[in-house]
């Protein structure tokens, strides 16, 4: 799984990817302007003690990655090549990582998030991904919410110019210059004794929440009334 660690040209081209990454995503990131809805819940349950575990599809990931710079938010990165380079481009923007994905190394990640939010970090979950389906939402963030008593909080992304990858996720990167608005939802949480029905429950809840704060991202982006800032 690892045997790419074993050839220098691969570890130097992960080492040049993850910085030629961090450098166009900050310089990217520097010139869009957000519209923001919601934001103050994220501070409100750090003030309970949690810690939020952000939910969001891996179509957005470009602007969060850059909206929540430097707040120490611990995310899952796989094993493999590309996971390595991600892996370097999110820890120069202030995440931490926990190795490991939905496919494979499931289990030590989750573990990792759960001791790293004990600690008193933020987790954060592109809860479709790594691969799939795209708008599915998988059941990690519902589970850690259950290991760790800590709400999950959903939230959505809107680029008003941006182009659209081919890719499983529809992957959506703001044009320069964009603005781009960014809803967070009410947050929940998951019982410590939660069956597997009532976890299907949740996964299905954060699903429909996060269509709808989809819905509300483009309505919010649309509203003549509302200033974007820098």
């Amino acid at each position: 799984m690892n045997s790419w660690r074993e050839s220098r040209l691969k570890r130097f081209e992960a080492k040049l990817l993850a910085v030629l990454g961090h450098r166009t995503i900050a310089l990217l990131g520097s010139t869009l302007r957000w519209r923001t809805e919601g934001l103050e819940r994220f501070d409100a349950i750090a003030a309970t003690g949690h810690q939020p575990i952000m939910a969001f599809w891996h179509g957005r990931i470009l602007p969060a990655t850059y909206f929540f710079r430097r707040r120490g938010i611990v995310v899952i990165t796989s094993e493999n090549f590309d996971g390595e380079w991600i892996a370097g481009i999110i820890e120069r923007f202030g995440y931490g990582t926990a190795r490991g994905s939905t496919s494979r190394g499931a289990r030590k990640a989750l573990l990792q998030l759960t001791r790293d939010m004990a600690a008193g970090k933020p987790a954060g979950f592109t809860i479709d991904g790594p691969r799939g389906p795209a708008r599915v939402a998988q059941a990690g963030a519902v589970w850690l919410a259950k290991a760790t008593g800590n709400p999950v909080l959903p939230f959505h992304l809107e680029a008003d110019r941006h182009w659209t990858l081919n890719s499983w996720d529809r992957m959506q990167i703001p044009k320069p210059r964009a603005t781009v608005s960014l809803v967070v939802g009410e947050p929940f949480t998951v019982a410590a004794d939660a069956d597997e029905a009532a976890i299907e429950s949740a996964r299905q809840m954060l699903e429909q929440r996060l269509g709808a704060l989809e819905a509300r991202a483009s309505a919010v982006l649309a509203a003549p009334n509302h200033s974007a800032c820098p």
